[in-house]
């Protein structure tokens, strides 16, 4: 059934009514105002039905495939329902697609294999098990397609689910904390679950969606999952003083994730003036920014005045922050992530973290050797969008410890490990940035490359990074 007619069966009854239009059993999808718009955010003549989760998940069936909403607004309680239903009535060949998601994400326990598949557009810790043990699937994708996978019909979700504020007067919810591709999913899934949660934070954007576009509506208030910013370590200081103090301009517009590291350049900037922020997300080191008046956004061409994110999770004082706060607009990610967005803003800084790097420039960050460890996220997006820069201004920076802090493994490495990803290319890559120092590789021969790294390696591994570049390259590593 297509998402038209999808539609239109939920509303040919009532407007067979209301409207006098006349329905045939050959003439199921009548044309109406109500079917013109895929959008979710367009009110139909409809309600929802308010039930238990464990109600509204009886819906699903053998072989359907389900769309999770994830980080802060992965609808955990719903989820677990799903579970039990899928044991107790002994479903089968049931897939779960999501981005990254908080919770035990149950689904993926072994006594679950063969009702229930994973399939992650980008992984979190509570699905590396299953991937590495076969039980598991993850998708490598940037986060800027992951919404063609809906409208292309390469993944087509039976029900979705998701979590959300309670509607407003006129019946609209916030997707809140997550719009990336849930927009995309809802807009093309046969039914939709809602997880209405007053401890939602309303946001605007491209959040806001008409409760008539749900089918099963549950009551479910619960704190979301936290995850508060940790201090910073002696390193990830030297990092964000190295970025902060040598690459970041006043009005340059930001992109950088969640982390210590990202944290840490954000405690460096408090001298800094009309800094912008367009980044598919953040953490809680913005809100101390914006409060200063660093973060003004008033350079920014488009979105102008407004912080545009399309996903986040964070601190109770994060989530206070953006709760009807009309400075932060939510966008899908195929709008924040675009290149062709991402590049107009002045001075596009965009600092994002790796695994390892080799000594050619290549940065693996989605795998330990053949483990997966996370997904391709944002990073190439940006760091191509920051390198295309209409205004010549751009910074991609690929930021890291290097070294292992419990390890002491050198970061910067010979060769990645056997298995490992690339993520980002060494032809993308123009900054790398250690606690040591900045390497610039835009336009530098291998033996250059190597040389500039090795200078921004751990001390006790510059001799064997030396010895290792000249066994590779054939050649002394120089300026």
């Amino acid at each position: 059934m297509s998402v038209v007619q999808r539609l239109s069966s939920r509303v040919s009854g009532l407007l067979s009514s209301n409207l006098g239009v006349v329905s045939s059993p050959m003439n199921e999808s009548v044309k109406t105002y109500f079917t013109y718009s895929l959008e979710p955010s367009q009110p139909l003549p409809r309600e929802p039905k308010w039930c238990t989760p464990e109600e509204a998940v009886q819906c699903i069936k053998s072989g359907d495939t389900v769309f999770l909403s994830g980080a802060a607004s992965t609808p955990i309680r719903v989820a677990d329902a799903m579970t039990e239903h899928g044991k107790t009535n002994k479903l089968k060949d049931i897939t779960v697609c999501h981005m990254h998601t908080e919770g035990k994400a149950s689904y993926t326990d072994p006594e679950c294999e063969g009702i229930f598949r994973s399939l992650s557009f980008f992984m979190a810790a509570n699905v590396r098990k299953g991937v590495a043990e076969g039980r598991s699937d993850a998708i490598p994708i940037f986060l800027s397609e992951i919404p063609l996978l809906f409208k292309r019909g390469i993944i087509k979700p039976s029900v979705s689910i998701v979590q959300v504020s309670p509607p407003d007067e006129h019946g609209f919810c916030s997707l809140g904390t997550s719009v990336d591709c849930v927009r995309a999913a809802i807009s093309h899934s046969k039914t939709i679950i809602a997880q209405v949660n007053k401890y939602m934070p309303r946001t605007f954007g491209d959040a806001l969606v008409h409760q008539s576009h749900f089918d099963f509506a549950c009551q479910v208030d619960g704190s979301l999952p936290l995850h508060p910013s940790k201090p910073p370590s002696p390193n990830e200081v030297a990092i964000g003083k190295h970025i902060a103090e040598n690459l970041v301009e006043n009005g340059a517009t930001l992109q950088m994730g969640i982390g210590s590291i990202p944290d840490a350049v954000l405690s460096q900037l408090h001298n800094h003036q009309d800094l912008g922020l367009h980044t598919e997300m953040f953490a809680d080191g913005v809100v101390s920014l914006v409060e200063k008046g660093c973060i003004t956004n008033n350079k920014k061409p488009l979105n102008t005045g407004k912080i545009v994110s399309s996903f986040l999770i964070g601190s109770q004082k994060l989530y206070d922050f953006i709760d009807n706060n009309p400075f932060l607009e939510m966008r899908v990610v195929d709008y924040v992530n675009d290149t062709k967005i991402i590049c107009q803003h002045p001075k596009m800084t965009a600092i994002n973290s790796c695994i390892e790097v080799d000594l050619t420039g290549q940065i693996s960050s989605d795998s330990i050797g053949t483990r997966m460890y996370s997904g391709f996220g944002g990073q190439v997006d940006f760091i191509r969008g920051a390198a295309e820069g209409l205004d010549g201004k751009g910074k991609p920076i690929i930021a890291l410890q290097s070294s292992n802090a419990k390890t002491g493994e050198s970061k910067i490495v010979p060769y990645l490990k056997p298995g490992a990803g690339v993520v980002t290319t060494r032809a993308h890559v123009h900054y790398v940035v250690t606690e040591q120092g900045i390497a610039y590789l835009f336009g530098k021969s291998l033996r250059q490359r190597a040389h500039a790294l090795i200078n921004i390696a751990h001390p006790d591994h510059r001799e064997a990074l030396e010895k290792a570049a000249f066994e590779r390259l054939k050649v002394m590593p120089s300026a």
